[in-house]
C-alpha cells in the first residue's frame, strides 16, 4: 500500500485563474518568490502529478519523477520522450498503480495542475499552496478549479475539508501571497 502526502501548488490571478484565455501563464503571474517556493517544493517531493499541457520548465525538471495525465491511453504506460515520466489514464488505474511503475510507492506528491488535475485530488490534498496575485485579472482565462469563477478558489478548498493555516506575503510590491490550507 503506498503512503503518499499529496500537496497541490497554484499561483492564481484575483479572479482565480492559472492562465490567460490562451492557456498561457502571463509575466504578471511569475513571481520570483513564488517561483523559487515551487521549485523547492518540487524538489522535495517523489512524485510530481500534471497534466499534458502543464509542466514546470526548470532545470530540474527532467530528473523529476512524474505522472502526466492523459486521456489519450487507457491505463497507464512509461513515456517515451522521458524516462523518468509515465503517462497516466486516471479512469483507467489508480494514482498507486501508476506511481509503482516508477517505483514510488511512498513521499510526497506535488499536483501541479492544470484544472481536472487539480479538481481530482481535491479530496485527498493533505496541503494546498494557494499563491494569490490580487493585482492581476484574467477575465475567460484557464480557472484553477472548475467551479471557479462562480465560486473563489479558498471556497472551493474550504469546501473540501481544507483550512487555511498560514499566509505569508511573498512580493510586498505586488501584494502576492502564499496561503497555505490544511486538511482539518
Amino acid at each position: 500500500m503506498a503512503d503518499f502526502h499529496f500537496e497541490g501548488c497554484a499561483i492564481v490571478s484575483s479572479d482565480g485563474m492559472l492562465a490567460d484565455a490562451q492557456g498561457n501563464q502571463p509575466p504578471e503571474l511569475i513571481v520570483e518568490a513564488d517561483k523559487r517556493f515551487f521549485e523547492a517544493k518540487l524538489d522535495a517531493a517523489a512524485l510530481i502529478v500534471h497534466g499534458r499541457h502543464s509542466s514546470e520548465g526548470q532545470r530540474n525538471s527532467p530528473n523529476r519523477k512524474r505522472l502526466i495525465a492523459t486521456r489519450q491511453i487507457e491505463t497507464i504506460e512509461p513515456d517515451e520522450r522521458n524516462r523518468n515520466a509515465v503517462r497516466w489514464n486516471p479512469a483507467g488505474a489508480s494514482i498507486e498503480q501508476a506511481a509503482a511503475l516508477l517505483g514510488v510507492r511512498a513521499g510526497l506528491v506535488a499536483v501541479i495542475g492544470g484544472t481536472e488535475i487539480f479538481d481530482l485530488f481535491l479530496d485527498r490534498y493533505d496541503v494546498f499552496w494557494l499563491t494569490l496575485a490580487p493585482r492581476v485579472k484574467l477575465p475567460g482565462g484557464v480557472p484553477a478549479f472548475s467551479g471557479v469563477p462562480q465560486s473563489a478558489p479558498a471556497e472551493i478548498l474550504r469546501s473540501h475539508g481544507l483550512t487555511q493555516a498560514e499566509s505569508r506575503l511573498l512580493d510586498a510590491s505586488q501584494d502576492v501571497r502564499l496561503v497555505k490550507w490544511v486538511r482539518t
